[in-house]
């Protein structure tokens, strides 16, 4: 019985060896026709999906001839001009690429002897050297169509070369000037792509360039709080504001996330340094003016934002808090007035004083910031009732009316 189970298999063994064979004289055929190299491709692709012939070199290098040969028929139509799918050129070089580093790993295995051989890969690793440059390209390609996904996996694929034993003869990180934007764009199509693993996986290439290292780390944040990771978050908006304090996205951020967690102490000491490292920082000047106004620090308040606004007159919100700031002022002292059975003249005019001093402030800001209607108009309210501004207070009235 074991003899007959032996027999059924060896031929059944010759059989398959026998069919594997005509498919792959096949695929030769076709490859030397230079005709439906697509077929000859997909001949080989199939058998490398059966595991009994995933071993077998010969399907390998039969396979990576195919897609090589397309390869160089593509790139001989486009040097001559002719027409031809760009797309399908890209494609052919990340395929070959990709299929030669799994054979890399095939042949790097040991065989029944305990022996490596490598055959193939001086010769695959100059081929694709040569055209390496296309992945790159392939990754611009698929970018400028803000095909993010595509132009990823382009990019990875180019990148990861520098670590496949299949290139140990090509140092691409020290060679390579394009490694580095080529990393900073496939952080960037990770961020568009909502991936926090693939923003980062590139990250410390990525950061080498200086251009772009403010807006690495803005991604970085931005992936970094989407995914919860609130200490990561604060790290990279930290390494983000050393780089730039002016950066309108990292300070404010910081700032927000400190006094959000009733952090005030943090977010005060974070201000005050950022001010020691450059006095005239208007975002530093602006959040230190306006924790002051929180704190009910007016005096301070008011001087702080009138060099903000020696520094930089257009926003809004410093006009709010300096209005703000002289307001407050005025409604306190009208509260510590009414023990009093009568106020005198000279006590109401120095409420009014400052109303008056508030009243161009909280004008302005409602000028430059019309929408923010719940700030300027309750205060410009009581401004014009006490100031007695008949036709300015009617029309605050019937808004606030409305």
């Amino acid at each position: 019985m074991k003899r007959l189970f032996l027999a059924l298999f060896l031929a059944s063994l010759a059989i398959s060896i026998t069919a594997q064979r005509k498919v792959i004289d096949q695929a030769e055929t076709i490859i030397k026709s230079g005709k439906n190299l697509d077929r000859a491709e997909k001949l080989m692709a199939d058998l490398l999906r059966d595991s009994t012939y995933r071993l077998n070199h010969k399907v390998w290098v039969t396979l990576v001839e195919a897609i090589k040969v397309q390869y160089d028929q593509g790139n001989q139509k486009l040097y001559l001009r002719q027409n031809y799918d760009t797309a399908a050129l890209f494609n052919n070089a990340k395929k070959l690429l990709l299929y030669c580093e799994q054979f890399d790993s095939l042949e790097n295995m040991p065989n029944k002897k305990g022996k490596v051989r490598i055959k193939y890969r001086a010769r695959h690793a100059a081929m694709l050297n040569a055209m390496r440059p296309n992945i790159y390209n392939g990754g611009a390609f698929y970018l400028r169509k803000l095909d993010f996904k595509n132009a990823w996996l382009y990019y990875d694929a180019y990148l990861d070369c520098a670590g496949q034993p299949l290139f140990a003869d090509y140092p691409y990180p020290v060679t390579d000037t394009l490694m580095i934007k080529a990393a900073y764009r496939a952080l960037y199509c990770g961020y568009r792509l909502n991936d926090l693993e693939k923003t980062m996986k590139y990250f410390d290439i990525a950061y080498q360039d200086s251009m772009h290292r403010e807006n690495i780390m803005q991604y970085v944040a931005e992936r970094q709080l989407q995914h919860g990771d609130t200490t990561a978050y604060v790290e990279a908006l930290k390494k983000g504001f050393a780089l730039e304090p002016r950066n309108t996205f990292f300070f404010p951020r910081l700032v927000d996330y400190y006094n959000m967690r009733q952090q005030s102490d943090s977010a005060t000491i974070f201000i005050d340094n950022a001010l020691r490292g450059d006095s005239t920082n208007y975002l530093a000047l602006f959040a230190k003016s306006t924790a002051l106004l929180n704190a009910q620090q007016y005096d301070s308040c008011i001087v702080i934002t009138r060099k903000l606004l020696q520094i930089n007159d257009s926003m809004p919100e410093a006009y709010c808090n300096m209005g703000l700031a002289y307001y407050n002022q005025a409604l306190q002292l009208e509260a510590a007035q009414q023990h009093l059975k009568r106020r005198t003249k000279k006590q109401k005019q120095e409420v009014n004083e400052l109303f008056e001093k508030s009243r161009p402030f909280m004008e302005i800001f409602r000028q430059k910031a019309p929408e923010q209607q719940e700030k300027w108009l309750p205060a410009l309210y009581t401004i014009y009732l006490n100031l007695n501004m008949g036709k300015e207070f009617e029309e605050i009235d019937k808004k606030l009316g409305k």
